[in-house]
């Protein structure tokens, strides 16, 4: 079992032996938000749905984008009612190619609790044969503190610093052509941060769903300009998937940033500029595209 990942074998062993383990079920896209219906057709045994809008997520002003994180008390609470206790290990996943499921995992590690992310999410659960578990699951409610800060982020001004300084690495892990402002499905204003580099997230993960392995993933990232000691920083469209792509960069070894208020903060600040194109510092723009995307599971 790694610090960031765990496969199917080793949370069985888990949930077989003494060790405390909490799972959380963290099903959610943007064409399909509320993940319950699936969760209780069948999860794995034992698992507590997480309502990612409501419970991962603060919701404030569009300045503050569509995910902000959610301060303290409401986090522990949620945490609380999922079952955890202090010293517990908790195994977080979705059917998303670990695209949803990393929030949870970068929240509660930021919180100081010990999570997992179930490497090829739930399919590698069924995919070894093992049974899944229908209705809900109402847990005991835990007692877990949560002490938030445990791991680097950037605010908006933060990021723009990032962009600007050749010193330092933004990726935008967006699909390309809502990075070049092809598309814009959801936010107001289409484009990249100025300086922003583009790497999907999608590509830190096999068609199996599971994440490269650690030596793939840093070279993809150094032939990007990824280097050990230059500081680097993630963004995505509402800090969801960012996260995974946060937990990528990890494995390979680097320290990477969180941006969470992303690109839907970004483009609700009029006074921000924004950058349409494939390179970094291309073109100025301001305007939405005129045809929305479809919807894909990276476009978060």
């Amino acid at each position: 079992m790694s610090d960031i990942l765990i496969t199917a074998d080793e949370l069985a062993a888990l949930i077989e032996g003494d060790a405390p383990v909490r799972i959380l079920d963290v099903r959610w896209r943007l064409d399909r938000p509320d993940g319950r219906p699936d969760y209780l057709a069948g999860h794995i045994p034992g698992a507590v749905y997480v309502d990612l809008d409501t419970e991962l997520a603060a919701h404030g002003a569009p300045t503050d984008g569509r995910h902000p994180l959610p301060d303290t008390a409401a986090l522990q609470e949620a945490a609380r009612r999922w079952g955890i206790d202090d010293g517990d290990t908790v195994v977080v996943y979705d059917d998303l190619k670990s695209l949803s499921a990393a929030r949870a995992w970068w929240l509660l590690t930021d919180a100081g609790v010990d999570a997992r992310i179930l490497d090829g999410s739930l399919r590698s659960w069924t995919g070894s044969g093992r049974a899944l578990q229908a209705g809900d699951e109402l847990p005991t409610p835990g007692s877990v503190t949560l002490t938030p800060g445990q791991l680097p982020r950037l605010d908006i001004d933060d990021a723009a610093h990032f962009a600007a300084d050749e010193g330092a690495v933004l990726i935008d892990v967006r699909a390309e052509e809502r990075y070049r402002g092809d598309v814009e499905p959801i936010d107001p204003r289409a484009g990249h941060i100025p300086g922003a580099i583009n790497l999907p997230t999608s590509a830190n993960a096999g068609p199996d769903g599971r994440f490269l392995d650690a030596g793939r993933l840093r070279a993809d990232f150094e032939a990007a300009g990824v280097r050990p000691g230059i500081p680097v920083g993630v963004y995505c469209g509402s800090g969801v998937t960012a996260s995974h792509a946060f937990a990528a960069l990890t494995i390979a070894g680097f320290a990477p940033r969180l941006y969470p208020g992303s690109w839907s903060q970004w483009s609700n600040h009029p006074d921000r500029p924004v950058a349409v194109g494939a390179e970094p510092s291309a073109q100025p723009g301001a305007q939405p595209a005129a045809e929305p995307a479809p919807e894909k599971e990276h476009q978060l």
